[in-house]
């Protein structure tokens, strides 16, 4: 049966500068930074790269958790990380493809480094703008006492953010050697290592760490999330990049169930409780865990009640809580999820 932790989050950007486009060739002058946008129906929405995203997961990861970063190896224009899955946690969670380039040996002869690749077991959106919204262009000068003042430009903006992950539970800790894309994990002639050999399994052609290892790192990964930390401009911006509002469930189904949970309410962002009703209806049979959601006071405070009528009306399926509780509430029922 396939077990996914999907999630959902709102993040108050509130006069933020996250994520940048940089200078562009096309601008009046050479000291302008763009956020990044995308268009929709001729309007403007902010958005920040899965990618950043991802890397502030993964350096509070190492900040908060200790986990130690694989490291990455560069040869002239391209680079990998270690690509072992046993010895770095990020390696297994966020996953890899390593394609080194061909060598030659003592013969002249050249020899091809085989290429291994790892799906990521956890998969997020970018985080966009709720509704649309044109970045504020803000004016400032770099100067000291004395010195002519040099002036610059850049842009930032006032939104919430909504944004997806999942998590596979199935596929943490588990590393297959089948020659197809994205599933060969391993190379044909990798050995475990001695530290390892006690604590995983060899099932047909997978390689299974211990549940408690496997445990440890899906746990981790969902506990850092209020402690998210990251972001351009913080010195100017300062935003919190942890969610302001978070859903969390586990279903046995990879189709993400919580896209529609954002929305706009005269203007405002909100979080969309109909839709999330709908999905608590029609995804009882695939329904893993209670669903958890966490808001912090200060944020939508003006859905504090219809989120009292929503635990009220599921009280065996729904936890309406503050972000932190809901994530120490649903990390105690992951060892149900993994075996």
């Amino acid at each position: 049966m396939t077990k996914v932790i999907q999630g959902f989050v709102l993040v108050d950007a509130w006069a933020s500068a996250l994520n940048n486009a940089g200078v562009q060739t096309s601008e009046r002058t050479d000291n302008i930074v763009r956020t990044k946008v995308f268009w929709r129906a001729r309007e403007a929405y902010p958005y920040v790269s899965g990618q950043a995203w991802r890397y502030w997961w993964r350096m509070t990861l190492a900040e908060r958790k200790g986990w130690e970063l694989s490291p990455i190896v560069r040869e002239k224009k391209i680079a990998y990380t270690a690509a072992d899955p046993f010895a770095y946690p990020d390696d297994d969670i966020f996953g890899y493809m390593r394609a080194p380039k061909s060598k030659k040996d003592s013969e002249g002869k050249k020899i091809s480094g085989q290429t291994v690749t790892r799906l990521s077991v956890l998969k997020n959106s970018p985080l966009i703008s709720v509704g649309a919204h044109r970045p504020t262009a803000d004016f400032g000068t770099f100067s000291r006492l004395g010195d002519n003042p040099v002036p610059y430009e850049h842009e930032f903006y006032s939104t919430v953010l909504k944004g997806m992950f999942s998590l596979d539970v199935d596929s943490a800790g588990v590393f297959k050697q089948v020659a197809s894309a994205g599933s060969q994990h391993l190379p044909d002639d990798f050995e475990v290592a001695p530290e390892f050999k006690d604590k995983c399994a060899k099932v047909d052609d997978r390689f299974v760490l211990n549940s408690d290892i496997r445990l440890e790192r899906i746990r981790d990964v969902l506990e850092v999330i209020p402690h998210l930390a990251g972001g351009a401009m913080s010195a100017r911006h300062l935003t919190r990049v942890a969610p302001s509002l978070i859903v969390l469930g586990a279903f046995s189904t990879g189709s993400h169930l919580f896209s529609h949970l954002g929305t706009q309410v005269n203007g405002l962002a909100a979080l969309h409780i109909p839709a999330l009703r709908q999905v608590l209806d029609d995804y009882e049979e695939d329904r893993l865990t209670k669903v958890y959601v966490g808001r912090e006071e200060g944020f939508l405070d003006d859905q504090r009640d219809e989120l009292a009528s929503l635990a009220s009306d599921y009280p065996d399926k729904v936890v309406v809580t503050s972000v932190q509780k809901a994530v120490q509430g649903f990390s105690s029922e992951l060892p149900s999820l993994v075996e």
